[in-house]
């Protein structure tokens, strides 16, 4: 994971708990009725994505049991995981892709009710990714997956019969300081850092037609959610993946699909105008996207303030809001491990450790979202925005409401940190709350598409033999049950 050079090192600063009559007349705890986004109250558990489907995508009941561990903590808006729209192989990455998925999506959906007492909203996060494959050993790359072109043949000087496996045991063969003048630009990225495949990619039939399936595939998937029975979608636009690289400035395309921001935008506004007309007006349907690219050439804020404009003209019923979190920086991975969109500095801004800059880890996101929010209200729409980014506290997140920087306050790594933040609060039971230290222990373990836990809570009370443990038996999955008592 990079890391800014300075090195300083934070300590989560909550300030002071409310008592319970305070939290009762907060902003934080007041509802939101605003079009079809109805919320009691305006808390937020962003998507995370914990691990615990199974290899071809269903819901477990290590899936159902992590969502109603958070939803005993009454939130006002959970958001499932990102969860694939296409019916392709993900590993344990839940999916939506087909009518097969929709029973074990609706016991996510009654588990989140049941424990919430009903006082919960329930939206799942819709994604489409692009081919990734983990890095190759140098004899596997030039044996197996090099395409070769008389443009290799020439860079060795190999006689016109000397046979294809011949050839590539001879490029093997070369000294590695001799490739880059051999291979082009994309072809030593896939041998250093594993191919990946970009909406740039038009050359293949299946990237050029992705305006075409796109749409389709996403309203598909969103009305499977309905039918499960989630109160709404989010749909991803957001960080290293199909939908944002279409908003991005780095998207070139040619095809009316990039270049200009008229034409970055195209495809996001299709795919929800294809989503609405699939689930009707009472369904509510967002988005999440950034603020900011965070690369060298890539998206702008000022990019981000026209989106949001033209995502709430459009009718958009939220926008949630995060940054960075691209594969155009990522580390170079280990041999036989794919590249993690989150290893580099737009990573390091999408999800700041406790070591950081001068500007420090918690709260990097708010001044830009602010932002958003009065270019989306200076349109005359009042399109409710979602702020995350290091959020721990009451006093800060009142803060932000009252100062109208944001509508609803997303936790994300403190509501994993401690799920029941929200009812501790609520109740004036403050100083109970398990406050996330941020070491990015939980990034660490989804880096390797292992169950996601928190370092604070899950070495606790191992010996109980009702616990489901983690596959190497080291870890707890979910965090212990909290039971308040002598609530003031």
């Amino acid at each position: 994971m990079w890391r800014p050079k300075e090195r300083i090192r934070y300590s989560p600063e909550p300030g002071v708990w409310p008592t319970a009559t305070e939290a009762a007349a907060s902003r934080l705890y007041s509802p939101l009725h605003v079009g079809r986004l109805s919320l009691a109250q305006r808390t937020w558990v962003p998507a995370m994505v914990p691990w615990r489907a199974d290899e071809n995508g269903n819901v477990t009941d290590a899936v159902i049991a992590w969502y109603e561990r958070f939803a005993a903590g009454r939130p006002g808006v959970i958001v499932v995981e990102a969860t694939g729209i296409r019916d392709v192989p993900s590993g344990p990455l839940l999916r939506i892709g087909d009518d097969r998925y929709v029973a074990g999506l609706r016991e996510i959906a009654d588990a989140v009710r049941r424990a919430s007492g009903g006082a919960t909203r329930l939206f799942i996060q819709l994604i489409d990714f692009l081919q990734i494959r983990k890095r190759p050993t140098p004899e596997i790359y030039f044996r197996r997956y090099l395409q070769l072109t008389d443009r290799h043949r020439a860079g060795v000087g190999a006689e016109t019969t000397l046979s294809d496996m011949d050839l590539r045991e001879r490029l093997l063969a070369l000294d590695p300081k001799e490739w880059p003048s051999i291979l082009n630009s994309r072809e030593m990225e896939a041998l250093e850092m594993g191919y990946r495949e970009r909406i740039e990619d038009t050359h293949l039939a299946h990237i050029r037609d992705l305006p075409k399936t796109l749409p389709g595939q996403f309203a598909a998937a969103a009305m499977r959610a309905q039918r499960a029975g989630f109160d709404g979608v989010e749909l991803h636009f957001a960080h290293a993946y199909t939908m944002a690289s279409f908003l991005s400035r780095l998207n070139q395309r040619s095809d009316g699909y990039g270049g200009s921001l008229d034409a970055r935008i195209r495809l996001p506004l299709e795919v929800h105008r294809a989503v609405r007309e699939r689930v009707g007006d009472s369904f509510v349907v967002g988005c999440r996207y950034l603020t900011d690219d965070c690369l060298p050439g890539g998206s702008s804020l000022e990019d981000a303030k026209w989106f949001g404009q033209r995502f709430a003209q459009a009718g958009l019923d939220f926008l949630s809001l995060s940054r960075g979190g691209k594969f155009e920086d990522a580390k170079q991975p280990k041999v036989s491990a794919a590249a993690y969109p989150y290893t580099g500095r737009s990573g390091y801004e999408c999800m700041p450790s406790y070591y950081s800059d001068a500007q420090g880890p918690f709260g990097r996101n708010v001044e830009p979202a602010a932002g958003i929010r009065r270019a989306v209200r200076a349109v005359g729409c009042e399109t409710p925005v979602v702020v995350v980014g290091g959020i721990h506290g009451f006093t800060q997140a009142e803060r932000l409401l009252d100062a109208e920087q944001a509508d609803i306050i997303g936790f994300a790594r403190q509501a994993l940190a401690d799920p029941d933040w929200f009812e501790k609060v609520r109740l004036g039971r403050g100083s109970e709350v398990r406050v996330c230290i941020y070491t990015n222990y939980c990034e660490a373990l989804d880096q390797k598409h292992v169950q996601v836990t928190c370092e604070l809570w899950d070495r606790e009370d191992l010996e109980d033999p009702q616990l489901q443990l983690s596959h190497d038996g080291k870890r707890r999955l979910l965090p212990p049950r909290w039971q308040p008592r002598n609530v003031r």
